[in-house]
């Protein structure tokens, strides 16, 4: 993962990516039947509620929403439905401590991926579906193209 392209450092491109790569991972494993129209599904949710800036004016970061989604649509949670939609919500409530935990300033690439490594270990305690977490050792290398400035050694993937 270590996303060498020219995806922006700060924007919902970022959660797109995090949507697609967590759907897709719990496609590909093949435990769960995720169907092409639920992968658009969980796409289009992120694109509706990842709005560029809303983590510093709501506290809620696109990514959380993204990971949200994918367990949303899986699990077929819906207002009237009971455990789904509180699985949902504890879910996207530990996304957001999660990607509290490395603000300061905001980064989504170190976001997307503290994420997935902690979606990862939520879906296989709420959905018991077993992915594999990245086990290198990533080191940034868009330390300069941040525009707020990197944290450096306040970050996991500083090097």
């Amino acid at each position: 993962m270590g996303y060498d392209d020219q995806v922006p450092m700060l924007g919902c491109e970022n959660a797109w990516i995090a949507a697609g790569a967590l759907i897709a991972a719990i496609r590909n494993e093949g435990s769960i039947i995720v169907t092409d129209d639920q992968v658009l599904e969980v796409l289009n949710r992120t694109a509706r509620q990842a709005i560029g800036g809303y983590c510093g004016l709501t506290g809620v970061c696109g990514i959380a929403v993204a990971i949200g989604a994918c367990f949303s649509v899986i699990l077929g949670a819906a207002c009237p439905k009971d455990q789904e939609t509180a699985t949902t919500m504890r879910v996207v409530a530990k996304m957001v401590n999660t990607i509290a935990n490395e603000t300061g300033p905001c980064c989504c690439k170190n976001f997307v991926r503290k994420s997935l490594t902690e979606a990862v270990k939520l879906v296989n305690e709420q959905l018991s579906v077993s992915l594999p977490i990245v086990s290198e050792n990533i080191i940034c290398k868009h330390i300069e193209r941040h525009p707020h400035g990197c944290r450096k050694e306040k970050c996991s993937y500083f090097g």
